[in-house]
């Protein structure tokens, strides 16, 4: 059976890195570089790996401190929130919810998706967008709650993710008004006559687009391509072109005087996911994000 590891040599070698050297570390700990020393060696022992080697008249992180020195960090840094999270849990202060949201997720759906949440006034959101992989990975390491996505996860043996359906909703499309009133052509075959933005192959529903205008056998002239919804959307409004947008993001557009409704697209659908780190859910939370 291996031995349990020594975090108090974690933390002295964690600290050396940090500082970049022994005698830095000793005068942060407020001790003896002989004894900071021993330690590191104390650990290096138990892994059976070095972790420093000398650079010049200093060290460095051999590769297996690199790999100790990531892991370190996240360790540490999540024990750097854990007294914030027992007081704001005994303060009964605890409703703290940190959500990943992919940077292909609409953000008008995606505040419609948070609502259930946010509507008790005691809740503290925490929001990060970020790419899909790197949102993954971090809820792996448990420094996310959820994440949000246009897509499920996918599998991996290394990765213990388990995916929510939240729902669908179809896509329709708008132009700006202006730009609208210059083709006499119905729905959808005006998209042939005026510029078109889309989401670029960041977004799942790219491909389900790219595969609706071949059925309909138009071949839109495609103005911009856009990672961000709603910077597609912005640039819509100002006239560039016409757009699709969820249905869940349509009530706020729908309101633009200068923006047209061109038509709906049902057979053009946006997924959407709630990405958990475990298969029952226990924040209160992200259980209220999954009853809507």
């Amino acid at each position: 059976m291996t031995a349990p590891l020594n975090y108090r040599h974690l933390y002295y070698f964690w600290v050396v890195a940090k500082e970049g050297g022994m005698a830095r570390a000793a005068a942060r700990l407020d001790m003896a570089v002989q004894t900071v020393s021993a330690q590191v060696r104390l650990l290096e022992q138990a892994l059976g790996h070095s972790l420093f080697k000398p650079a010049g008249r200093g060290i460095v992180l051999t590769e297996a401190g690199v790999a100790a020195m990531a892991h370190a960090d996240q360790i540490f840094q999540l024990g750097e929130q854990l007294p914030a999270a027992v007081r704001d849990a005994a303060t009964g202060q605890g409703l703290r919810l940190a959500v990943g949201i992919s940077d292909s997720m609409p953000k008008l759906v995606v505040r419609h998706l948070l609502q259930p949440a946010v509507e008790d006034p005691r809740v503290r959101l925490l929001c990060h967008e970020d790419e899909f992989d790197r949102l993954l990975a971090d809820l792996a390491l448990h420094r996310l709650d959820a994440v949000l996505s246009d897509r499920a996860a996918p599998p991996n043996p290394n990765l213990r993710l388990y995916s929510h359906a939240l729902g669908e909703a179809p896509m329709a499309w708008f132009a700006p008004a202006a730009m609208a009133k210059k083709t006499k052509k119905p729905f959808p075959a005006c998209l042939a006559d005026l510029p078109v933005l889309l989401p670029t192959g960041h977004a799942a529903v790219r491909p389900r687009l790219d595969q609706w205008f071949e059925r309909k056998e138009i071949r839109p002239r495609i103005a911009g391509e856009f990672e961000d919804s709603a910077l597609l959307a912005a640039f819509g409004r100002s006239g560039m072109g016409a757009f699709p947008s969820s249905r869940w993001s349509n009530a706020e557009l729908l309101k633009d005087p200068g923006l047209k409704l061109l038509g709906e697209t049902p057979e053009v659908v946006e997924h959407f996911h709630l990405i958990s780190a475990e298969r029952k859910i226990q924040h209160p939370l992200v259980q209220r994000l999954l009853q809507g």
